[in-house]
């Protein structure tokens, strides 16, 4: 997967790098989803939630063409979130077994 980070329109906060966000998006849990109402659902923007290799949560919003991802925002899991994350985690888990 590439990224896109020319010209990036946000600020990295906390534990954040691009390293970081770039991680989260090869967590084999990760969530993601196309948003289907609000302001984002007539646009080609989709929500990643995932974990880094050092454990950092990081929501996303993104864009891609199939080939490159532009990150148009990120920061770190909110307690909601991870609940959310935990909860498919939980689902995949128990799946497998």
């Amino acid at each position: 997967m590439e990224f896109d980070w020319a010209n990036r329109q946000f600020e990295l906060e906390g534990n954040l790098t691009t390293l970081t966000i770039e991680e989260s998006f090869e967590d084999p849990f990760v969530v993601r989803l196309l948003p289907d109402s609000g302001p984002y659902s007539g646009q080609a923007r989709f929500f990643s939630l995932g974990k880094s290799s050092n454990g950092t949560g990081v929501f996303s919003v993104y864009r891609t063409n199939g080939k490159q991802v532009r990150v148009l925002s990120a920061r770190e899991f909110e307690p909601e979130d991870l609940f959310f994350y935990q909860r498919r985690q939980n689902q995949l888990l128990a799946a497998k077994d």
